[in-house]
């Protein structure tokens, strides 16, 4: 473990006094952090961000390895028990091998989680679980190799579908691949994504998409609502069956005889926001109590001024307790701080 995490949290991994859970005006509760870990991405994806890129933040002003791990010990004895690292590509930032390992050994985490766009996945899945990985959701829009350059504006389609057959072959207990699709462009592969679930233990989730894109294709008749998908899906697939998924799978299904299953996540149309469970941080630390907020809590700077972990702790209740009744609600109050996905974290 690092020698100045060591110093802040000499007692890291012994559980402390258990504190009330965090939960909203809405009686929900939030155990599931996600929390960004860089703004960098190696793809350009035409959803995210330009193909030049954005003004990424300096180093300075993003979270160090000590931060999100004091982060993660304050708010780990408030109930929250899943961890997600996404970014930009956190497979980019160089200790992320180091923060799931000791992570995995802070008490009351119970999962670790990986957003990834996958180019790298390959190189690195085996010590992601050596460092105690629980899960990975790898980002994939097509199985086209000239689709994915129009989609990332970069090769590498290869690289992904490497990536997702080492991390199958892994032994981390859940895998997902995250599909946004979009009418016109990637729709037509609907079955081809379905036909990964066949042999693989899986989970394929048709995303909706949203308008965090730099203003490049939001507004452009590509949206595909969750319940045309469901739909379309209903027509083309035979021996469909519901079955459970996660929180934010509001459809789940299974096809006869497949050993993976299919989900569609209403991203958009917010269907799921009475079942919300989760904390936002992003790369810079602040605290984003929905993914449409428009409202940010510094953490980051707090804690760079000494604040207490306490202190800290009510920070985060306080945000989220002031938490929209849904995304709809958030999106149209404060000021609009983030132009791209990649600032918000995935």
């Amino acid at each position: 473990m690092n020698e100045s995490i060591k110093q802040i949290y000499p007692e890291a991994g012994i559980s402390r006094h258990a504190a009330l859970p965090i939960t909203d005006q809405f009686e929900r509760t939030f155990n599931y952090l996600r929390i960004a870990i860089n703004e960098q991405c190696n793809l350009r994806c035409i959803y995210c961000m330009p193909e030049k890129g954005i003004d990424f933040r300096e180093q300075h002003q993003l979270l160090t390895t000590d931060e999100i791990f004091q982060l993660i010990i304050i708010i780990s004895q408030m109930g929250v028990s899943k961890i997600r690292f996404t970014g930009g590509e956190p497979l980019l930032r160089n200790d992320l091998l180091e923060l799931i390992h000791i992570v995995n050994e802070t008490k009351n985490v119970d999962s670790i989680h990986l957003t990834t766009n996958g180019l790298l996945l390959g190189k690195y899945v085996k010590s992601l679980k050596d460092a105690g990985l629980s899960g990975i959701n790898i980002s994939l829009d097509t199985l086209n190799p000239e689709k994915f350059y129009s989609i990332t504006r970069r090769d590498g389609l290869d690289l992904v579908l490497d990536g997702f057959e080492k991390a199958n072959q892994s032994g981390i207990s859940s895998i997902k691949v995250n599909v946004v699709v979009m009418r016109d462009f990637n729709n037509d592969e609907l079955l081809d994504f379905i036909q990964l679930t066949k042999e693989n233990d899986v989970t394929v989730r048709f995303i909706e998409l949203m308008p965090f894109d730099y203003h490049q294709i939001w507004k452009t008749g590509k949206f595909y609502r969750a319940e045309q998908i469901v739909s379309d899906l209903k027509k083309q697939v035979d021996g469909l069956v519901p079955v459970n998924g996660s929180r934010t799978e509001h459809h789940v299904f299974r096809k006869n005889g497949y050993k993976g299953k299919v989900a569609i996540i209403p991203s958009y149309t917010r269907n799921l926001c009475g079942e919300c469970n989760r904390i936002r941080i992003t790369a810079d630390g602040k605290l984003m109590n929905c993914l449409y907020s428009q409202n940010e809590t510094n953490l980051r700077d707090a804690m760079r001024s000494g604040t207490s972990d306490e202190e800290i702790g009510s920070l985060i209740r306080d945000a989220m307790m002031k938490k929209h009744k849904d995304g709809w609600d958030a999106q149209d109050q404060g000021n609009d701080n983030r132009e791209s996905m990649t600032q918000i974290g995935g």
